[in-house]
């Protein structure tokens, strides 16, 4: 069996998506996401004009080789670009030999460790109250975990906080939006927040929170402190990850546990925060960090240390990203948590899957592969459209994170 067409997909049912599709001489076809948020034609450009002349002709059996091909072959090595081009193509080959050996996926990787995948789903709005019936909501519905987010009086746009109808999208128009951003205000409100959602939904439900690496490590260590008292899950991304012995200082002051890696490209942006314990969740995604094929070797690495998985999962990346990653969820030992947003309706009929929700767990497909597809006709109706995401300043005008 060979490859004889590879075909970039660019679309944009409600947001853009980069898809991978290879079709075999026995007709047997195969996608993978190449989504990077932002950055989408990049990646098409990437692949179309460096990848996919290299992969006519190849046997996609040969998984594991034309990953090593596609890694060391280009000299200039990692990154978000190279990184979620690989991953399209690594997630299309997984997709086809599920398909040639009439299995899901997961039966490849060995096989269920869990019954199902355990999602969090985003409670935010611009007041507590409004958050509280947020999670009341989440409840309602069966999740067993929430990331809390909210507003914080007197500023008037938090990045990460949905307070419109519909499908939350951060990314705008082609150049950035600004926001102002005030540490001090955020951990004044922050702690509160989280003392009137215990109180109203008890010890059990499992909290998160996501800081959008705003902080530095002392501040981090703070606000990690003042959340003790609140058994979160975890406090994601406290601090920019690039100075990983950042984290020392973080873990010195505080329990609250820690989950980092949604920008993360290969197992060497964790290295050492994975081995000297530093973190508890890495949160890298299949298409961000080299396929099925290299995620899998990040999950294992840290399961030596005791760190489990808490792989990003919002809008930003297409179902077949999703529907990738449930595989991968549903059969590694080190299983944390899988972040759930659901797609709009535009996105799921683009993109037709048989992976799905009950009661807070998300169940991968038991067709033959990934169990995702993509309506091409459907898809080249949506052309893409220039979305950045917001960019934050400080009261004085410096330049922020989120």
């Amino acid at each position: 069996m060979r490859i004889v067409e590879a075909r970039v997909i660019v679309s944009c049912p409600g947001r853009n998506f980069v898809t991978l599709k290879l079709t075999t001489d026995e007709g047997v076809t195969g996608i993978g996401d190449g989504t990077l948020n932002g950055r989408e034609l990049a990646v098409a450009s990437y692949l179309s004009e460096h990848v996919v002349p290299l992969l006519v002709g190849r046997d996609p059996a040969r998984i594991e080789d034309t990953w090593q091909y596609l890694y060391k072959g280009a000299y200039w090595r990692r990154g978000p670009v190279t990184m979620s081009a690989i991953a399209a193509v690594d997630t299309a080959l997984w997709d086809i030999k599920g398909k040639v050996a009439g299995l899901p996926v997961y039966q490849l990787l060995g096989g269920r460790s869990r019954e199902g995948v355990t999602v969090y789903g985003h409670a935010s709005a611009d007041t507590v109250d409004g958050v509280l019936a947020r999670v009341a909501e989440f409840t309602r519905q069966g999740y067993k975990a929430v990331r809390v987010q909210t507003g914080v009086p007197g500023l008037s746009d938090v990045y990460g906080v949905h307070t419109g109808p519909g499908v939350y999208e951060p990314a705008g128009a082609a150049v950035p939006t600004e926001a102002v951003w005030s540490t001090e205000r955020y951990l004044d409100h922050v702690p509160g927040v989280f003392a009137r959602v215990r109180e109203e939904f008890g010890p059990h439900l499992r909290l998160l929170h996501d800081v959008h690496h705003r902080l530095t490590p002392i501040e981090a260590a703070r606000l990690g402190k003042s959340l003790e008292p609140y058994a979160l899950t975890w406090m994601e991304d406290p601090v920019p990850a690039e100075l990983q012995e950042g984290f020392r200082l973080i873990r010195r002051h505080t329990t609250t546990p820690i989950a980092v890696g949604e920008v993360f490209n290969s197992v060497w942006d964790c290295q050492r925060l994975v081995s000297e314990q530093l973190i508890d969740y890495v949160r890298a995604t299949v298409v961000h960090a080299g396929g099925i094929s290299h995620l899998r070797r990040i999950f294992d690495f840290a399961a030596l240390y005791h760190v489990r998985s808490g792989s990003h999962g919002a809008t930003d990346l297409s179902p077949v990203c999703l529907a990738a990653a449930l595989h991968l969820d549903i059969s590694i030992p080190n299983f944390g948590l899988q972040e759930y947003m659901p797609h709009e309706d535009a996105t799921d009929e683009v993109f037709p899957h048989t992976y799905r929700f009950e009661a807070g767990y998300l169940h991968p497909s038991e067709e033959p592969g990934l169990g995702v597809d993509i309506d091409e006709e459907l898809a080249a109706r949506y052309p893409y459209k220039p979305a950045a995401l917001p960019v934050n300043r400080l009261e004085d005008g410096t330049l922020h994170s989120w």
